[in-house]
């Protein structure tokens, strides 16, 4: 589904200290925040409702990741996690 911004006033100063709070707990007002805005739709908004919606917008595709490749040995002399040379060779004759 399509996202949208939510702008709100609060005192700076109250903000600040919320931020500091938080930061200790290591989360943040806006993630509180998008914690609470999910619990009130799940309260507010009849489950029926809800169903339909999900039903609606399109599934949402994960990412998958390839494996790292594994390294084991020297790269053309070179210390592994640097990057092999890979530019064609050619041979004088």
């Amino acid at each position: 589904m399509k996202k949208v911004e939510i702008t709100i006033s609060f005192e700076e100063e109250k903000l600040e200290a919320l931020e500091f709070s938080l930061r200790k707990e290591k989360s943040s007002v806006q993630k509180k925040i998008q914690e609470e805005l999910a619990a009130l739709y799940e309260k507010s908004v009849p489950e029926a409702v809800r169903e339909y919606l999900e039903r609606k917008a399109p599934p949402v595709r994960e990412r998958t990741r390839r494996p790292a490749k594994e390294r084991t040995g020297d790269l053309d002399g070179k210390e592994i996690g640097q990057k092999a040379d890979t530019a064609p060779r050619m041979q004088m004759l």
